[in-house]
């Protein structure tokens, strides 16, 4: 069996684009794939054209060997733009040994260490009792963990003091209409300039007894967030902005991170994410991965989380609710806060060409946030 064709697709969902590609083999078999969504998408799928003959006419089955010629190949370290290529390539390439298999990848990746998936859901609201109510339509729900943003509206415009005394009474209000059997997380998303106001914001907020924190300072500001590690009674989390095992190898090392949170569309795919979680085992540290994009992303998320022993829980933003769940073949959410294990070959999913051909990107802008002073402030 030989690669005969990469082919790349984009879409919108309304909200925000998407990007797919598929491997075709010269025997009929195909894999998916999804790159991370960046932004400036064109910049990925010029990428994938680029690549492509590099690909063309050899066996889809030497995963490692074609990653690696490829990274070599480029030879100065791979930014953003690369490593979300090689991303959904390498999910295309073991969609594809699944197939030829008749194996659920997870089943080629050591088997199942677990038997489903817990998930957390992100919960939003403008004020502490809106937030409170719709995090109890989840919990109705089954949904048994939630992640939230601790700022109120507009608080780059507020005070300080203000904005910890709202923040305290967001998750406050969270806690107290959730009970004590509930997991809640909240993401900083590095919006703090100095991390001594991460800080004086996580000691606000311990008395919630947290689940984790995530991205208090910027990963790569390896020292900063080793820091604030040292110094929280909360676990602190970050890592989606990292790309590679060498990358977490030094977050690792530093010892600043108690759950690291790669992505699979960007930190290099299935393989370099397994590769990952093997370093955080042997630091003791869990893997809870990254994943607001859609269905597909999530299945590839569910297989690598079935087969590491140190997973903990994957990010869910119930993506069924949206246009995005129709560029896949079938519809699939957690029952009671867990997925099942998916039990086709493969990744388990086929794209849905007709549904993303209806829905043609668009211009994607997320604006400019500003600081209260007009300096600019991180999305």
């Amino acid at each position: 069996m030989k690669i005969a064709d990469i082919k790349t697709y984009r879409a919108s969902d309304g909200n925000r684009n998407a990007i797919f590609l598929q491997i075709i083999t010269d025997e009929g078999v195909t894999g998916a794939g999804q790159p991370y969504s960046i932004g400036p998408d064109e910049s990925i799928v010029g990428m994938i054209e680029a690549i492509k003959p590099w690909f063309i006419g050899q066996d889809p089955a030497r995963i490692e060997w074609l990653l690696r010629r490829a990274k070599n190949t480029m030879r100065f370290p791979l930014g953003q733009v690369a490593w979300s290529a090689l991303s959904g390539i390498d999910h295309a390439l073991w969609d594809i040994a699944g197939k030829v298999a008749g194996e659920p990848v997870y089943s080629l990746l050591g088997g199942p260490t677990r038997d489903r998936v817990r998930v957390y859901h992100g919960v939003h609201g403008e004020s502490p009792q809106s937030l409170a109510d719709r995090a109890l339509q989840l919990q109705a729900e089954g949904y048994t963990a939630f992640k939230t943003s601790p700022f109120p509206p507009n608080w780059p415009e507020m005070p300080w003091a203000m904005v910890l005394r709202e923040a305290e009474a967001r998750i406050a209000a969270l806690r107290n209409a959730l009970g004590e059997s509930a997991g809640i997380a909240i993401d900083v998303h590095v919006k703090l300039r100095e991390p001594a106001k991460a800080l004086e914001l996580v000691r606000a907020l311990t008395p919630y007894r947290l689940m984790f924190v995530e991205e208090p300072a910027r990963a790569e500001f390896i020292e900063s967030t080793a820091l604030l590690r040292r110094d929280f009674r909360v676990a602190l989390a970050t890592g989606e902005n990292l790309y590679g095992i060498a990358r977490f190898a030094e977050l690792l090392d530093a010892d600043a991170v108690d759950i690291i949170q790669p992505d699979l569309l960007c930190c290099g795919g299935l393989l370099e994410a397994k590769k990952i979680a093997a370093i955080a085992e042997a630091h003791y540290v869990t893997v809870a991965p990254h994943n607001p994009l859609g269905l597909l992303s999530t299945a590839t998320a569910v297989h690598h989380a079935a087969s590491i022993p140190n997973f903990t829980i994957l990010e869910w933003g119930s993506d069924h609710k949206r246009k995005k769940a129709e560029f896949v073949d079938q519809a699939w959410r957690p029952v009671d806060g867990y997925f099942e294990l998916p039990r086709k070959p493969g990744i388990g999913m086929e794209l849905n060409l007709e549904a993303i051909a209806k829905n043609p990107p668009r211009q994607w802008d997320r604006g400019f946030p500003v600081h209260d002073d007009g300096a600019p402030a991180f999305i």
